[in-house]
């Protein structure tokens, strides 16, 4: 006790303060690719309304601040991650008050498609199982082809996918119909915490009657580490490597790096005690913890030592590779701003077009070697490039079908995608379209409206921020004339609208 009273006066005597970990509920939702797992998987019990036996998972998972390692998975759609509810009921019926909601009746869990399945029908499947390797497996929970309760020809096939390390918490909803007829045909999709206080949910997935085919979506805090990481290829596998702690300074401190001093207590960063050298060797194999020193502040920084010759986000690009700024340490890079490193992100660019299938090669004019794909000749390869073809519109903008795939919109039928040719932008058949549409007030406040000029019906609106991730959706909507865009940041945003065949993109700013 003395020891812990001699470290509190150091700390005011110093008045030093170490950064607390993220806020455990401040979680967010974008949009990703649609990549449903495919592969073999273990059968869960299949009877209606009801939650499985607990099943343990083979890594642990910090969700809303409690670290779990088992969880239960109902037959209605969602995991549940209190272990007093396996083997209980289900509840099937829930109001169409939205979340968060202290009243819902499922709480602390992954709603993957919360609706009342009829799963004992033999129609479809319930599976789960663990694909990857330590530590970026992940764990997956499987409905397929689920018949809805009443409407057995309605059914409903989707994923909930748990990742190792970082986290990280994705839904892929496959395709998702409804039962109008029964239940008011509600589902929701999200997080919900303990005491339904708090929640999130993707743009017009909340509770209420809406269909989904070929979606994915990314449930996730700032910062997958709870401090400053740092982490290194692993060369010959003895879980130890050499750190440039400069690296780390200037990333901590840009405007001033030569001022942070780091080192391997907690104590000596408080009393300034035994700085490290620049370059150091962690003592501790595969992770370790020092700690930064600067401007009045304490931060963890974590050492970790990989095995790059595991691609642990699928994409086809070596470990190695993806230390994209070259400066030894894989947990800095991130191209496209989503928070999460390049070696762990399948869509480096976030222009919805998975790495896997922008990781390319051309062969040079000498037919010598290969070189990777870069289609606009900008000296950024296309897996690195949110404008492939360089025609000024970003890939995610030339989904023109709307599908979340650009990969597949080809408005000249000549074979070759949109987002690869410079000669197609916002797409020809609807520039007519695109000139009777206008938004007001530009920069908007409250309030955007939309003045449809042209005699065709806006079938759905969709608000996207400027690095391409999805805010809100309005479905079907007959006359859509006004969106409330008060709860916005202030900045730039774009708003896809869509009629028949026709989709358009505008920008505005809302102050």
């Amino acid at each position: 006790m003395k020891q812990k009273y001699i470290l509190f006066g150091l700390l005011i005597l110093f008045s030093f303060k170490a950064v607390a970990q993220n806020p455990q509920n401040d979680y967010s939702v974008n949009a990703i690719p649609f990549q449903p797992y495919t592969g073999s998987l273990s059968p869960l019990l299949t009877n209606d309304d009801m939650n499985s036996a607990i099943v343990g998972l083979p890594f642990s998972i910090d969700f809303y601040g409690t670290i779990f390692n088992q969880l239960v998975v109902s037959t209605n759609g969602y995991i549940d991650f209190r272990n007093t509810m396996a083997g209980q009921l289900s509840p099937w019926s829930f109001p169409q008050n939205q979340i968060p909601n202290v009243a819902f009746p499922v709480k602390m869990a992954v709603l993957g498609c919360y609706h009342d399945m009829n799963n004992s029908n033999g129609q479809g499947t319930i599976t789960y199982g663990v694909y990857g390797t330590a530590p970026y497996r992940k764990f997956v929970v499987y409905f397929n082809n689920n018949s809805h309760f009443v409407c057995t020809t309605v059914k409903s096939s989707f994923q909930m996918i748990l990742h190792e390390t970082s986290n990280i918490i994705d839904v892929q909803l496959i395709d998702k119909q409804v039962c109008p007829t029964w239940n008011g045909g509600r589902a929701v999709t999200g997080l919900i915490n303990l005491d339904g206080t708090q929640a999130v949910t993707p743009p017009g997935r909340n509770v209420g009657n809406w269909t989904a085919v070929q979606e994915a979506w990314r449930f996730s805090r700032p910062g997958y580490y709870p401090t400053y990481s740092y982490v290194n290829c692993d060369d010959n596998s003895d879980g130890f490597d050499e750190f440039n702690l400069l690296v780390a300074a200037q990333d901590l401190l840009p405007s001033n790096p030569s001022g942070v001093l780091f080192y391997e207590n907690f104590t000596d960063a408080v009393t300034q005690s035994n700085p490290l050298p620049t370059t150091y060797f962690n003592i501790n194999p595969n992770q370790q913890a020092i700690y930064a020193a600067y401007n009045g502040i304490v931060t963890t920084v974590q050492l970790t030592v990989i095995d790059c010759a595991i691609d642990a986000d699928n994409d086809f690009v070596p470990t190695d590779v993806e230390d994209a700024n070259n400066d030894t340490n894989l947990a800095n890079d991130d191209t496209d701003g989503d928070g999460i490193p390049n070696y762990l992100d399948n869509d480096d660019d976030g222009d919805l077009v998975l790495t896997n299938l922008e990781y390319v090669f051309q062969r040079l004019n000498d037919q010598s070697s290969l070189n990777l794909m870069d289609t606009d000749n900008d000296s950024i390869p296309n897996y690195l490039d949110n404008d492939d073809d360089g025609d000024g519109v970003l890939t995610w903008r030339e989904d023109y079908n709307g599908d979340g795939n650009p990969a597949n919109d080809d408005t000249n039928t000549n074979g070759l995608p949109d987002y690869l040719e410079f000669g197609v932008a916002l797409g020809v058949q609807n520039n007519s379209f695109d000139n009777l549409i206008s938004l007001y007030p530009n920069p908007a406040t409250t309030v955007l409206n939309i003045e449809n000029a042209s005699t065709l019906t806006i079938d759905a609106v969709a608000i996207y921020s400027i690095n391409g991730s999805l805010l809100r959706e309005i479905n079907n909507q007959q006359n859509l004339e006004t969106i409330s865009v008060a709860d916005l940041a202030s900045g730039i945003y774009f708003v896809k609208i869509k009629s028949n065949d026709k989709v358009i993109t505008k920008k505005f700013i809302k102050n």
